[in-house]
């Protein structure tokens, strides 16, 4: 796929087409949601399909740092020997890098773990707000320090005595918030309740904590999205064996450049390893994509997109308005899909991109202006206004996010040459992923 390219920048030429099935990497959520509740369960849990990242990749060396023994076994299978909530090491430290489905949930995990403990990270999770999870875990006994600035990581956990009863949580800076206290909240084996304040964001993110605590034998009753309960005696079993989905995040790339290139003749794309049964959320970026007229085809385990009629009689997608608080990491893919709209297109409610491995929101104006779009940003949201022609040769700059990295790749469905610096980024949850776009793409 690179017509040059080095260990900083990766060169690709313009797309004419793409066409194809694609089988998905596994879910960064639910691997490291897996990999820590294994951890945590009494009894050895075989684990099938793991993403294999950095963020997993983190997880692992951490647990292995707190004691718990996993090995790899014939084919994709990881065992890990679960250490019935409590980690072996008492003392540690624990460089977590920007993993942030790895940093939230071992912070909570470690407040009850009775030992001493330093977690940090890259500069960028250090610029990562942590002070709402950190107060929640406080107020019911931890023993926290800020070793930086108040509110961030990096953090000193140490040993205290943690109790369960009521406890509050904001809902609207990071679900990873609320989803790290729900993992938590069972090593105490007393009740507790956990109150939301504000709205909750990202909410199919909580949704696959809750299901997945289930598979290992927590039952959370929940309110609406306020309030949830963790019942006294709770305890982490483990199911023996467990599958890992494929990343719906990921999905969207291939799902979205099938309805793009459908424009001009090319397409469809399917996508394997997530359907109609998934867990998560982000499936439901299938129903954006009909939004702006493409034609989408759901099975129990695979999701095929091209454009419909209508979008390929214009050459156009249309052009939306419409809140993504529920899918906030795939709807930067219709960002960067906007670039092939019929006009204007508005992403509302994604403030949440502010605190991601970068300011999302400013990252994703900056490009998409090199490409010749108009952007306005406010707090939470974009307007882009599509060029007539878009921009034939434009460098990209990801940020050090993967996510950045990978959805502007579908620009070179436009024609466009594009030159993506530090390709590397996407090792963070898809490291296969150019050579994967590259197996589906003509030119």
């Amino acid at each position: 796929m690179s017509e040059g390219g080095s260990l900083d920048y990766l060169d690709l030429a313009p797309i004419r087409t793409v066409c194809g099935t694609v089988k998905l990497p596994g879910s960064k959520s639910i691997s490291n949601r897996i990999l820590l509740l294994s951890a945590l369960a009494q009894g050895d849990t075989r684990i099938r399909d793991l993403l294999d990242s950095d963020d997993t990749r983190r997880m692992l060396d951490a647990l292995r740092t707190l004691g718990v023994v996993w090995e790899r076994e014939q084919g994709d299978v990881l065992r890990v020997r679960g250490a019935a909530g409590a980690f072996p090491v008492r003392q540690a430290e624990l460089f977590l890098g920007n993993a942030g489905t790895a940093f939230r949930p071992l912070t909570a995990a470690l407040a009850f773990a009775g030992g001493d403990y330093h977690l940090s990270g890259v500069p960028r999770m250090h610029e990562r707000p942590i002070g709402d999870l950190v107060d929640a875990l406080r107020s019911l006994g931890a023993n926290i320090d800020y070793l930086g600035k108040a509110g961030y990581p990096p953090l000193a956990i140490h040993p205290a005595t943690m109790h369960g009863g009521k406890v509050s949580i904001r809902g609207d800076v990071s679900s990873q918030f609320l989803t790290a206290l729900l993992i938590a909240l069972p090593l105490c084996a007393e009740r507790t309740e956990i109150n939301v304040e504000g709205e909750l964001i990202s909410k199919p993110y909580v949704d696959i904590t809750v299901n997945t605590m289930r598979r290992f034998g927590a039952e959370v009753a929940r309110e609406g999205w306020s309030r949830f309960v963790i019942p006294a005696g709770c305890r982490y079993l483990s199911p023996g064996e467990i599958y890992i989905e494929g990343d719906a995040s990921s999905a969207s790339y291939f799902l979205a450049a099938g309805a793009i290139s459908g424009l001009t003749g090319g397409g469809p794309v399917r996508v394997e390893g997530v359907g109609r049964a998934s867990i998560q959320g982000d499936v439901r970026f299938a129903e954006a994509l009909e939004m702006m007229g493409a034609r989408v085809t759901l099975g129990e385990n695979w999701i095929e997109a091209g454009a419909g009629d209508a979008a390929a009689g214009r050459g156009k997608l249309k052009a939306f308005d419409a809140d993504f608080n529920h899918i906030p990491d795939a709807a930067m893919t219709l960002a960067v899909a906007a670039l092939f709209a019929d006009g204007p297109c508005w992403l509302r409610n994604i403030g949440s991109w502010r605190v991601k491995e970068t300011d999302r929101i400013a990252a994703m104006a900056t490009e998409l202006r090199k490409l010749g779009a108009q952007v306005e940003e406010g707090p939470d949201w974009l307007r882009i206004t599509p060029p007539p022609q878009i921009t034939p040769h434009v460098a990209i700059d990801t940020y050090d996010d993967h996510r950045v990295a990978m959805s502007f790749a579908l620009a070179a469905l436009g024609g466009v040459a594009l030159r993506i610096n530090d390709p590397g980024c996407v090792a963070k949850t898809f490291p296969e992923y150019f050579d994967v776009l590259a197996g589906i793409s003509g030119r």
